[in-house]
């Protein structure tokens, strides 16, 4: 292919992927449907990561999946009357594709692999949503629910609740949530409106509160009403310190976004979300660690039996330590977070049997903080009840990451060049590193990379839908 002509096919890549912007937006404001190709999704995305998206195809297939053979199904869909619900239009195209040599009956087929999807009733009722805590996890939960903006959005940020109140302290929150050193700019518009203590985000009111505990709140005071709050402070993980969120007038259920203690169920979603009861007031998240190794735990589990195992988790520094040497009331945590590697405590492998009570007792676990603000590893030493080796149980998890109820948590990659800053805002639980896989006889070593900021909230939000009732339909069901 000449220099030219390469030119000319990047073009035409670019000019396909702008066409599908404005539909992509209307099929999500206007009926609820997110689009993704492979699991990653091109709501509000850069035309470049639509292109990019195409591009990954080719690593779970074999073959590349061009923009003009994706772009009639997204067409089609435009055409059909499909609401509330996740369509990837990857997985229909390459289907379709390995089957017909021509697109004449593309909307045929659209409307057969969606028919559970058309006409379908709107009967999900908007549901208002209050942050209490505004920190690392509570700013990229206002990034995810604020860029689903929108008449179909039934997930309404309307408050976030903060300690203080000093002068200034409104800018300075607005702009931790327009710059992140971690996760960049925010896609959008912030401003403040500092007479009625307010956040405007692309358009979304938040109402900022101040108050120093729950008590002092009544949330329909700003016509909040029926709220789910999430807890993102960790200042209570018991039922006793987050019952006192449901005591706030316009409350109604808690979600904690850390591991809970007690009775309080620990929700890892794709594995355990069905345990979510309507009479369930408050739920536990679990870890980002926990929502990590979870999921392919149990795709391990299924199919070959897990005897026993150790999970050593090598997670980037947190909050919870100290920039330069200082006390610290745990072990070793107090020495300097950029500049040492520090062995700590995790409770995530016990935590696991929680959401897959199959593995009690099976898990031990331990952690290394490392000088990276992001992105963490777990590295899950098994013994299995049956034999596997690296390319068969790498096949099954490929396969379970592109075919499974659990296509949602875990990614999977082929790359020898990954590492982990590449994978900042990686909207999947964990992400498999086959490359680094050791698997022989009964024994398997397994390198999982999680996001443990962007990639666990994603999975917040997952639950804070199922507390709520807004279930969405994945389609084409695998």
């Amino acid at each position: 292919m000449s220099a030219d002509k390469h030119l000319r096919s990047w073009q035409e890549r670019f000019e396909m992927a702008e066409a599908m912007q404005p539909l992509l937006g209307k099929l999500y404001r206007n009926q609820g449907v997110e689009v993704l190709v492979y699991g990653r999704p091109l709501i509000n995305t850069p035309t470049i990561d639509i292109i990019k998206a195409h591009r990954i195809v080719r690593r779970h297939v074999g073959e590349k999946l061009r923009l003009r053979e994706s772009f009639p199904f997204i067409k089609a869909l435009s055409n059909l009357n499909v609401k509330q619900c996740r369509v990837d239009i990857g997985k229909l195209a390459v289907k379709y594709w390995a089957e017909h040599d021509n697109a004449d009956s593309i909307e045929a087929y659209m409307a057969q692999e969606l028919a559970s999807a058309i006409d379908r009733a709107d009967e999900i009722e908007p549901r208002d949503v209050v942050l209490y805590g505004f920190g690392r996890i509570g700013r990229l939960l206002a990034r995810l629910l604020i860029e689903k903006t929108g008449q179909s959005n039934k997930l309404r940020l309307k408050a976030i609740v903060l300690r203080g109140g000093r002068p200034g302290d409104l800018e300075k929150r607005a702009s931790l949530l327009r710059r992140d050193s971690v996760h960049g700019p925010f896609n959008g518009s912030v401003s403040i409106d500092e007479e009625n203590n307010a956040i405007i985000a692309n358009g979304t009111y938040i109402q900022v509160i101040y108050a120093n505990s729950p008590a002092e709140v009544d949330y329909t005071k700003y016509g909040i009403n029926n709220a789910l709050v999430v807890d993102n402070t960790g200042i209570w993980k018991d039922e006793a310190g987050l019952g006192q969120h449901l005591a706030c007038p316009g409350a109604a259920k808690v979600l904690l976004t850390a591991p809970a203690k007690g009775e309080i169920k620990n929700i890892v979603y794709g594995v355990n979300e069905d345990d979510i009861l309507a009479t369930d007031m408050i739920v536990s998240a679990a870890s980002c660690t926990t929502n990590a190794i979870t999921p392919v735990l149990k795709a391990v589990n299924d199919k070959y039996g897990i005897e026993n195992g150790h999970v050593e988790t090598i997670h980037s520094y947190t909050n919870d330590q100290n920039l330069i040497d200082n006390y610290h009331k745990a072990d070793r945590r107090g020495r300097s977070a950029p500049l040492n590697m520090v062995i700590t405590e995790t409770g995530a492998a016990k935590a696991v049997a929680k959401a897959l009570p199959v593995l009690a007792g099976k898990l031990t676990g331990n952690a290394i903080r490392v000088p990276t603000p992001n992105v963490s590893m777990a590295i899950i030493s098994l013994n299995l009840k049956a034999e596997t080796s690296k390319d068969d149980i790498n096949e099954h998890l490929r396969f379970i990451s592109l075919h499974s109820e659990l296509q949602n948590q875990i990614d999977f990659s082929e790359s020898t060049e990954m590492v982990s800053s590449d994978l900042v805002g990686s909207r999947f639980a964990g992400i498999l590193d086959s490359q680094a896989t050791i698997a022989d006889g009964n024994r398997a070593i397994l390198y999982v990379w999680y996001d443990n900021e962007f990639g666990y909230s994603c999975q917040v939000v997952g639950v804070m839908q199922k507390m709520l009732g807004l279930n969405y339909l994945s389609l084409p069901v695998s």
